[in-house]
């Protein structure tokens, strides 16, 4: 998401601004906020000051880059503190995340820790290690936590992106505060993911997408509704944990693989260096704090935080580390606390060991892993890797509705499509991949990262140099045309593409309307009228359960009572988003099902789709 020049405020702060408007400036809010956004701003150490009009500024204090209190924003005209200035502020400025602010050095990477004022959760219990944590259930405060985010969420839903204003949003942030002071951080992260993609959304900005919103409120909306009725292990992966936990695993020997940069949607930027481990065991260091896509570019060629190593992150990515005193999280993020050590070692190309082990796995064992930790809803303190390594013959550029992507073939006859990792034009992954499309025939080593969909899809990280020298960070690096081989070598032509599992499932009509209820609401669905003709041809596809989910969403989006004198009732918003969330669900898990047929067969050319594929 584009990066905001305000800093980052707190949840709770965004929702007692907007809490205490009166009724009628509440009914300004959201021209506020638009009409504040487009005025010129400037900073001047921690603070960001904002020029309302000729004779009034607001000012945001944020020590430490983060708004923590009300009283930090503070606004000069006649009505302050009561104005809507100081709203509009807090709502214009991207929602601080407590999971993305620093500690000070206790073993969590640069950009993964808490926030100071936040209360610290004690240890999760093991239910493993303890028969009372295997029977514990949530406490009545995280159940009212967990309906108050409910209710948050599914009034989003019921409106839709045009109609879940600053208001509305503010709930979602007060709800989401709650949860984290009930000790349940990963609702709370879920919602503020939410928030911030509506203001994207809202806001125009270009690398929104409706299926990233559709993802996070079904991931908030199911989260929340199973947290009622867990117990035991579940209880504790619905929980989350506020601070990501690290375990000693003594010394390491670490070879770097490639450097990509990293923008998150709340304006954070920076970089995360992949390595490995002798026995294959991929590793992160990462470096991460607000600044957007300028600290991201910035920061690759700065120090690596970890023991007394000198290597920048694009050395280390070329070279090696040995560690000792290492501390690692379950998802391999390496830890920079004060016992972890680390000097500069001897690194390997890609092609000798230890790394070139691993590009030997088959192509749909690398997916299958990889999909179990991409999938849309798995548990983010699940270990493994959504990286596959694969060598590669480039085919050329292929078309598609969403824009251009290179064709590439791998083992087994498999066509894969590479896209771009990040679209943001400061970042080189589209010139390179566009160059790369130039270049047909070459066969290259690459890595990449599973995206789910229908057919074989990979974003593009890293690969090797075209010439065979080195490597290329392809977010980082900018090939040259003179990188290229010789034009006139020989052209491979992209083989016709079969049909594949899924690509023509009709899944796609299901689909479209969960993610159409999202940005126009629940009255977009009531007013569609007769499905017959959908669910039908969903039906005859095989997929009965699928046309059924369809039938019931519309239904409960179009059904309205009225009482005995002929008003309509309130709409019933809990029932509409519990169709939508089951549909949503439903969806994922057969798309992810696809997804993994699509890599373990290679279809033969012409080959019509039975309906066992489904």
């Amino acid at each position: 998401m584009t990066a905001s020049p305000l800093p980052p405020v707190a949840p709770e702060v965004t929702a007692t601004l907007v809490e205490e408007l009166s009724p009628r400036l509440r009914k300004r809010l959201d021209a506020a906020v638009t009409k504040l956004g487009a005025r010129p701003t400037r900073r001047s150490g921690d603070t960001v000051t904002i020029t309302v009009d000729d004779e009034t500024e607001l000012r945001l204090h944020a020590p430490g880059g983060v708004v923590t209190t009300v009283d930090a924003i503070t606004c000069g005209c006649l009505l302050a503190p009561a104005c809507v200035h100081r709203a509009a502020a807090a709502c214009a400025a991207p929602t601080a995340d407590p999971a993305t602010s620093g500690d000070g050095g206790s073993g969590r990477p640069p950009g993964e820790g808490a926030l100071a004022t936040d209360p610290v959760p004690g240890p999760d219990p093991d239910p493993a290690a303890d028969p009372a944590a295997a029977n514990e259930v949530a406490s009545p405060a995280q159940r009212a936590a967990a309906d108050a985010l409910w209710s948050a969420g599914a009034a989003v839903l019921e409106a839709g992106v045009g109609g879940a204003g600053a208001v509305t949003q503010s709930a979602l942030l007060r709800a989401a505060h709650t949860a984290r002071l009930r000790h349940l951080p990963r609702a709370a992260a879920a919602a503020l993911s939410v928030v911030t993609l509506l203001r994207a959304a809202r806001t125009g900005d270009p690398s929104y997408r409706t299926a990233d919103l559709v993802t996070a409120l079904a991931e908030l909306l199911g989260i929340v509704h199973r947290l009622g009725t867990a117990s035991g292990a579940e209880l504790a992966a619905l929980r989350g944990r506020a601070r990501r936990p690290y375990s000693p695993d003594g010394s390491l020997r670490l070879y770097g693989l490639f450097t990509e940069p990293v923008v998150t949607d709340s304006g954070h930027g920076g970089v995360r260096t992949w390595v490995a481990a002798p026995d294959g065991r991929l590793h992160t260091v990462g470096d991460v704090a607000p600044g957007g896509v300028g600290r991201a570019l910035g920061v690759a060629d700065r120090a690596v935080c970890l023991g007394d190593s000198a290597l920048t992150h694009r050395e280390l990515g070329r070279a090696g580390l040995a560690v000792s005193g290492a501390t690692v999280s379950p998802d391999g993020r390496l830890g920079a606390g004060k016992g972890v050590k680390a000097v500069t070692a001897q690194g390997a190309a890609w092609t000798e060991p230890p790394l070139a082990a691993l590009w030997e796995p088959p192509p749909s064992v690398q997916a299958s892993r990889a999909l179990r930790s991409t999938a849309r809803y798995a548990d983010p303190d699940g270990s493994g890797s959504d990286l596959l390594f694969l060598d590669v013959e480039l085919l050329g550029a292929v078309r598609e509705t969403g824009g251009t992507c290179l064709l590439a073939r791998c083992a087994g006859g498999v066509s894969v499509r590479l896209t771009v990792a990040d679209d943001d034009p400061a970042l080189a992954h589209r010139d390179n991949l566009m160059l790369l499309a130039t270049a047909p025939g070459t066969r290259l080593r690459i890595i990449g990262r599973l995206v789910p969909a229908p057919h074989p899809r990979l974003a593009l990280l890293a690969c090797s140099h075209p010439t065979g020298d080195g490597t290329i960070d392809l977010g980082l690096d900018r090939l040259r045309r003179a990188d290229l081989p010789d034009p006139t070598a020989p052209v491979h032509p992209a083989p016709p593409q079969g049909g594949g599992p899924g690509i023509h499932s009709p899944l796609y009509l299901l689909e479209r309307r969960v993610e159409q209820a999202v940005p126009a609401g629940r009255a977009a669905l009531g007013m569609l009228g007769d499905l017959t003709s959908e669910t039908r041809r969903i039906g005859r596809a095989g997929l009965p359960t699928a046309a059924g989910l369809l039938t019931a969403l519309c239904a409960s989006a179009a059904q309205r009572e009225r009482d005995h004198f002929g008003r309509l009732l309130p709409a019933d918003t809990d029932g509409f988003a519990l169709h939508w969330l089951t549909a949503a669900r439903y969806t994922a898990a057969v798309a992810e099902a696809l997804c993994a047929a699509a890599w373990d067969t290679a279809p033969e050319e012409g080959r019509p789709v039975a309906s066992s594929d489904y």
